[in-house]
């Protein structure tokens, strides 16, 4: 069966099987399963540039990202932007309708064009009180979100830039890469201010880390894009940025 989200779809379509059975979280349900969900999921676009939801919007809906791409960022009083995460296609996002937040700590932008499916707060925990397996599925994802946010605050942790900055380019490019005659690129640009949030450090010190790992032949830049070996990028942790 065609994913639906692999078409032009308006707003509001009812999900296909296929696109629920692709959420790692109901991959195992059988077909009476995917059926209840289907009743209660919706596919939607966004363009780039679009904000799924903004900080502070109620935490009413979880997404499943179909095609494209998405940033988490804060937005600061003073209008500085904090990158925080990533999401690229097959992830999820929008994951505080599982705790008690009422409202989303981030605003999620489109990178580019993206096909969402989605599944509203309420009707998701009417579910899971009818089918408690799907509570178990939602322990789990919530279980890898914390060891990935562990992960992190490891890597934060490591009291040099460099091998900080390395290590951002290397989660980020095996999430978000693509295979070139050099290694793997990621496949968006990344600012300076981008990599100081990433790394805990100021944006100044960035310029120095960067040419650093350059000089030492660990990274290649091409314009405002960044190229890794590809053997280091495969053989990396699987701990998501």
């Amino acid at each position: 069966m065609t994913c639906l989200c692999e078409n032009n779809i308006p707003d509001g379509t009812a999900l296909s099987p296929k696109c629920i059975k692709d959420i790692w979280l109901f991959s195992e349900f059988e077909s009476e399963d995917l059926a209840i969900l289907r009743s209660v999921g919706k596919s939607k676009v966004y363009r780039q540039g679009d904000a799924v939801f903004r900080r502070g919007d109620a935490a009413d809906a979880m997404f499943l990202i179909k095609s494209g791409r998405i940033k988490l960022s804060k937005v600061f009083e003073d209008g500085r932007e904090a990158t925080l995460d990533y999401r690229k296609s097959g992830d999820t996002f929008g994951e505080n309708i599982f705790g008690e937040a009422t409202r989303y700590p981030v605003t999620a932008w489109c990178m580019e064009d993206t096909y969402t499916c989605g599944f509203k707060k309420s009707d998701f925990e009417r579910l899971i009180l009818e089918h408690p397996a799907f509570g178990l599925r939602v322990i789990r994802i919530q279980s890898e979100l914390i060891d990935s946010l562990s992960s992190r605050l490891g890597d934060m942790a490591i009291p040099s830039l460099e091998e900080r900055l390395y290590r951002v380019l290397i989660n980020v490019a095996r999430n978000h890469g693509v295979a070139v005659d050099r290694g793997v690129r990621i496949q968006f640009p990344l600012t300076h201010e981008d990599i100081s949030f990433l790394t805990g450090s100021h944006r100044v010190t960035i310029s120095k880390a960067i040419k650093k790992l350059e000089k030492a032949g660990k990274i290649n830049k091409d314009s405002h894009s960044y190229i890794l070996p590809a053997a280091i990028v495969s053989s990396h942790s699987t701990d998501r940025l």
